[in-house]
């Protein structure tokens, strides 16, 4: 009876998708791009932004060129650096308290996913003041025009400059959880590939499995759309033909401009078809021992692609298809095996584990329960899993 609660609530969202507002940010993309940036800023009549960013990416010089533009077309900045991996509520808050304190009219959000999800919070609190974030928790709890949100992602993995999700650690009780609007969308997005061309290889690497993730996720779900299905599986072809090399070779900016592109469509295509267990599971690991989002995503994914069985080998078929794996003969099933097999030889040839370090065992049965929490009945998976499927999960990704 549980399971068909599932099914009958996701058809349910599912129609109910068709009618919300919807929309894709305002593309800038291109070399040196970000320099557009602070004129389009000016022309919107924003004289004040808060700029949410890492203490990493500050460092590194990435922002010199944003912030000069700013000073020269006379618009005020005040810089929050101070985002951690998986961004808490303190930082929110944070933020919020230097966004009111500087008057500003927008947010420029910098970095990866976590200075954007961070930014979306901040955005969310403006829009609605009288609510928490753990208020907020969930799907279209906002339901406000935030401020104005500038999205310029330095990695290629998250997408979370197009969707409407934003990921958020409890830092007091561990728990990792989304707050789900149309709202939180960003209204530009800008896509430099100069961004990326000194991101670290491990980094490469593992935000590039998790784009993947994300268009797996969505194509293997049963609430695709004709455009998320077509986004999917460019984006499955776009990271197969060039993640290794923006790994190996990082200053290919031809390489690191189509990851770019991945990471977008993939954005597109779980922000409308959504995703699933993996991510579940990723959320859990992220709040309890801060394994970069990424990370968790690429370990986690051959797992519970396996453990879908046959409930998911028609679509890892057509995948397996697309990028030329197999050979003709293979059933469903081969193709299937031979595209997980793909995606763990991929995983290895880019140094990330098949293991997730310091999981302790007592933790577990909590996590199993905010995973079944987040994943139920709202991801429309293949395969609806219960807590001693979930369990299983974790005892087999432990090292």
């Amino acid at each position: 009876m549980y399971k068909l609660y599932c099914r009958i609530y996701q058809s349910v969202f599912k129609l109910v998708s068709h009618i919300l507002p919807w929309r894709k940010p305002e593309l800038i993309q291109g070399v040196n791009s970000l320099n557009k940036l602070p004129r389009l800023i000016k022309s919107k009549g924003i004289n004040s932004v808060l700029i949410v960013t890492d203490r990493v990416i500050a460092s590194l010089g990435l922002m010199d060129g944003l912030l000069k533009g700013l000073n020269d077309e006379s618009v005020d900045f005040i810089v929050y650096d101070k985002t951690v991996q998986n961004p808490t509520i303190d930082n929110i808050e944070e933020a919020l308290v230097m966004y009111k304190t500087n008057n500003c009219h927008g947010i420029v959000a910098f970095g990866g996913g976590s200075p954007m999800d961070c930014a979306k919070g901040v955005g969310a609190r403006v829009a609605r003041p009288k609510k928490s974030i753990s208020q907020m928790k969930g799907v279209f709890k906002v339901m406000k025009k935030i401020p104005p949100l500038f999205a310029i992602p330095t990695t290629s993995g998250t997408g979370s400059e197009t969707t409407i999700a934003a990921v958020i650690t409890d830092s007091r009780t561990h728990e990792k959880y989304a707050i789900n609007d149309t709202s939180l969308i960003p209204a530009y997005a800008v896509l430099d590939p100069v961004l990326t061309a000194n991101l670290p290889p491990h980094i490469t690497s593992t935000t590039g499995i998790d784009a993947l993730t994300h268009a797996v996720e969505a194509y293997i779900g049963r609430s695709n759309t004709k455009e998320t299905i077509k986004y999917s599986r460019e984006v499955v072809t776009l990271i197969f033909e060039n993640i290794f090399e923006a790994f190996s070779n990082g200053k290919n900016l031809a390489a690191r401009e189509k990851m770019q592109k991945a990471s977008f469509l993939a954005g597109l295509a779980f922000t409308r078809a959504y995703v699933g267990n993996v991510h579940a599971i990723a959320h859990t690991l992220g709040g309890f021992y801060s394994v970069p989002h990424g990370l968790a995503n690429a370990i986690i994914l051959p797992y519970v692609l396996e453990y879908y069985g046959k409930s998911a080998h028609k679509p890892l078929a057509e995948l397996a298809d697309l990028i030329g794996l197999g050979v003709p003969g293979d059933t469903s099933e081969q193709k299937a095996v031979t595209f997980i097999e793909a995606i763990k030889k991929l995983n290895k040839s880019m140094e990330i584990p098949n293991k997730v370090n310091g999981i302790v065992e007592s933790d577990i049965p909590l996590m199993v329960k905010r995973a079944l929490s987040e994943a139920n009945p709202l991801y429309p998976v293949p395969k609806i899993m219960s807590k001693e499927d979930i369990m299983s999960i974790y005892y087999s990704i432990k090292e």
